[in-house]
């Protein structure tokens, strides 16, 4: 064989081998089913429904949390991406983000995320539904239009990574956030859709406040492709809070994500008995000015561990985010962990 075609045989063999390795990243695997930003529900039928990012947000659904099978996207890819989504973020095509699933007065609310990679001109949108269940006659996604955009230039948060709360009193708020400012929290009106307040930043990774002009001026960097990312140093996003034991617990994510094996995500926590805040990590620390108690991240098994939800089924408390598998060449992968308590109301590490 020719010096020429030797080389050609390598390159197809690389070719193949590369082809190979991408098709076993994203073959639908039961047990350790790829997901991003996954968030968990249990539906009508008994079963647990998770809701991630992908065209149309992607849907799996367990009798067991332990094998998981494909659904059929909320949205139709082809023909049912909502038309102000498009019209709003320039860029958007139908890849949305990082939903948010909650059951309130027998209806859900999906909250879910438009935008593009590493800019704000992004917007939050909600669908509701009767029934989590496909087979039931009352399933049907309807889409209620946005509840809050941001705009490259003029905002410094960025309305990505909703999680809906209702607090204590029964009022809803809204949470989101990623880079810029940080994690953004507003008071919604009894629609569940339209804010009554201004965001107030309650979480950051830096210790103060960033404005528009400090992110715009230094913090731009062009990724492969050429896609410009202004996204700041900033690196915290995908907050939840959730209500326990008299505490608001908000969970956040810190450094990096969605760079397979060079991903360097961690889930940190505080708490507080306001959900305005501070939300005070274990040593005493705001999280508004950087603090944060690390729960997970990368270790042994994985490359990084972020964007969770956390949920109480049948009197278990779980942890849920995904998580980039060093076995897997940094796919990202379900993680799911039971959590508990110590004396003091802060988790146990396991």
């Amino acid at each position: 064989m020719t010096h020429r075609l030797l080389t050609a045989a390598l390159a197809l063999l690389t070719s193949l081998t590369a082809l190979y390795s991408e098709a076993q990243r994203h073959e639908f695997n039961p047990t350790l089913p790829a997901v991003h930003d996954p968030v968990m529900a249990m539906g009508e039928d008994g079963r647990y429904y998770i809701f991630s990012t992908g065209m149309g947000i992607s849907v799996m659904s367990s009798a067991d949390m332990k094998t998981w099978q494909r659904e059929k996207p909320v949205f139709n890819p082809r023909t049912e991406i909502p038309a102000w989504a498009v019209d709003t973020v320039r860029g958007f095509r139908g890849h949305i983000w990082a939903p948010d699933i909650q059951k309130h007065n027998g209806k859900w609310y999906l909250y879910y995320s438009c935008s593009t990679f590493g800019k704000n001109g992004s917007a939050i949108g909600v669908a509701t539904n009767n029934t989590l269940d496909p087979n039931s006659p009352d399933y049907k996604w309807e889409d209620q239009g946005m509840v809050i955009a941001s705009h490259r230039h003029q905002d410094n948060w960025n309305a990505i990574d909703p999680n809906l709360i209702i607090d204590a009193d029964g009022t809803p708020w809204l949470t989101y956030g990623s880079f810029w400012d940080g994690i953004q929290l507003i008071k919604l009106d009894n629609d569940l859709k339209t804010p009554v307040t201004q965001p107030v930043t309650i979480a950051r990774r830096v210790g103060r406040k960033l404005t528009l002009a400090e992110i715009d001026d230094k913090t731009k960097f062009t990724i492969e492709g050429g896609d410009t990312i202004e996204a700041g140093e900033n690196a915290i996003e995908a907050p939840f809070i959730t209500y326990r034991n008299g505490y608001y617990y908000l969970f956040v994510s810190h450094d990096y994500c969605c760079r397979g094996q060079a991903s360097t995500y961690k889930t940190v926590y505080g708490r507080s008995k306001s959900i305005a805040g501070p939300y005070l990590d274990k040593d005493g620390r705001d999280m508004a000015k950087g603090g944060g108690t690390l729960l997970y991240g990368p270790d042994d098994d994985f490359f990084g561990i972020g964007h969770c939800a956390v949920y109480d089924f049948k009197g278990k408390w779980y942890f849920l985010s995904h998580a980039y598998d060093k076995k897997m060449n940094g796919a990202a992968r379900l993680f799911l962990k039971e959590m508990k308590l110590d004396k003091k109301g802060w988790i146990k590490s396991n």
